[in-house]
């Protein structure tokens, strides 16, 4: 380089440093901790230095706080950024409609969002249509895959993952099975939709295996397993529960969303007056939202399917120049997409054991869960 050039090159570092400090003196009064330095000047050598792209999230009607899928989602994205020290945001849609969805897209794509995770079945063809209509942003959609008209087409700049929830559902149904041993127990469901389905599928599997292998005496019927209709009626979830409990079920499997909390809040308030009452939780380990006590829980264990995996791996990718996008993956047991947590305060030693050994078996392939309906009732 010679002197002219070097001394401009000298000239423009300082010039960046001066800027550089403002801004951050300006945030640091204003109590911002993150600076975004591609948001100062357009220079090629700032922004090479900057953060490529934020990420957003929208969230179908249900809260972020449900301890459930959009939680889920929510902490694996928020983990990838403060990882990747990325500005993240997640926007609440404010009805379920494709409209209300694309708003809060458009939102956040005005804001300069360029990566969007979008949790739920619902999304598929307000997807459909946001990744055509914004071809530099990237879209990540879980438990869907978008839709046009009547076809499902994962665009190039979006990455579609499923997840294994009967394998998921068939493990919890086993060490289920092997803590209560004998007794009756439940489902209570959401909306009648693949994920949910097969949630209540593998764990009635899982029940039956168990009482075919390990000789435990559990009995289900088909009064007790239903399906609410919603994601979102706490109070019909805690009836439907109330009633369950009242015929004698000893534990119910809910994949029910906010329906779920509802029931786990009945089995809480028996709990408390000194009734067993077990819940099965869904999505994440539910155990701290079934605590009635420092120290006791109502959820016997939960059937996780590792949302916050997908949605941290997903951010990361998309650091990396990796995103997979026009691709349809699935999360199983096989790559610990889904399972059971990790640590299970009420399971019994025996339960756990042969929870790891179904999961072995799936993984090494010599057990496979049908993702299809039993039809046991």
């Amino acid at each position: 380089m010679n002197k002219i050039g070097n001394t401009r090159f000298i000239s423009l570092v300082i010039a960046i440093t001066f800027m550089l400090t403002c801004f951050t003196f300006a945030n640091t009064n204003n109590g911002d901790k993150k600076v975004n330095a591609a948001s100062i000047v357009n220079d090629p050598i700032v922004n090479s230095l900057a953060v490529k792209f934020k990420v957003g999230m929208v969230t179908d009607s249900g809260n972020i706080d449900d301890e459930s899928f959009n939680q889920a989602t929510w902490e694996g994205v928020k983990r990838a950024a403060d990882k990747l020290d990325i500005q993240a945001k997640y926007l609440k849609a404010s009805g379920p409609t494709e409209a209300d969805y694309l708003a809060k897209i458009a939102n956040l794509y005005a804001s300069g969002y360029r990566l969007i995770v979008c949790p739920g079945f619902m999304f598929e063809t307000a997807i459909g249509k946001a990744q055509k209509k914004y071809p530099s942003a990237k879209f990540v959609t879980l438990d869907a895959q978008p839709k046009v008209g009547d076809v499902y087409k994962t665009g190039s700049n979006t990455a579609s993952i499923f997840f294994a929830e009967h394998q998921a559902g068939f493990i919890a149904g086993v060490a289920a099975a092997v803590k209560l041993k004998t007794g009756k127990v439940g489902f209570i469901g959401g909306m009648a939709i693949p994920p949910v389905q097969k949630f209540n599928w593998g764990f009635q599997r899982g029940i039956k295996y168990a009482n075919d292998k390990y000789k435990t005496k559990i009995t289900m019927s088909k009064a007790d397993f239903v399906y609410q209709g919603t994601f979102s009626d706490v109070t019909a979830g805690g009836k439907l529960a109330s009633q369950m409990f009242n015929r004698g079920v000893k534990a119910i499997f809910c994949a029910a969303g906010a329906v779920g909390i509802g029931a786990i809040n009945e089995a809480k308030t028996r709990a408390i007056k000194g009734k067993s009452a077990w819940i099965v939780g869904v999505d994440s380990d539910q155990y701290s939202q079934g605590l009635y006590s420092t120290d006791k829980s109502v959820i016997l264990t939960s059937a996780m399917k590792r949302l916050d995996i997908a949605a941290y791996n997903m951010v990361i990718a998309n650091s990396n120049g990796k995103f997979p996008g026009g691709k349809v993956s699935t999360y199983t047991a096989s790559n610990n997409g889904v399972g059971i947590p990790p640590v299970n305060p009420n399971l019994s030693a025996d339960a756990i054991a042969k929870a790891k050994d179904v999961v072995a078996k799936i993984k090494s392939k010599t057990l496979v869960v049908s993702a299809k309906d039993p039809k046991y009732f």
